[in-house]
């Protein structure tokens, strides 16, 4: 070994703070984080689809903050919402039937 190699083995080269996953995914979650990208794909110069994702990683507080809450509203997600999504159709459907059954019938008339 030389000199140099000694001076190395002595002295360790500092890295970063160790954080541990949990910590990263406190912090992750806390602040929140956006990823974004594109995915263009063209044949002779020719645009011929283009993707553009976004996804935003955060907890339900951080969202609602910036906010985003559409989980709460999409039935697809929500019990509550499903419940609210039967209920409009619902009453849609029957304000409908009403409208249909008020009518004068039109073929009596016409005859």
């Amino acid at each position: 070994m030389t000199d140099l190699d000694l001076e190395r083995e002595a002295y360790p080269i500092p890295g970063p703070p160790n954080s541990s996953l949990a910590d990263i995914l406190e912090r992750v979650l806390d602040k929140g984080i956006v990823i974004a990208g594109d995915i263009k794909i063209d044949l002779l110069d020719i645009e011929l689809l283009t993707i553009r994702l976004r996804l935003f990683v955060a907890s339900v507080d951080t969202a609602k903050k910036a906010g985003i809450d559409w989980w709460e509203t999409d039935p697809a997600l929500s019990s509550r919402a499903a419940h609210n999504s039967l209920l409009d159709e619902n009453r849609e459907l029957r304000a409908r039937l009403e409208a249909l059954e008020s009518k004068p019938e039109e073929s009596s008339d016409q005859a």
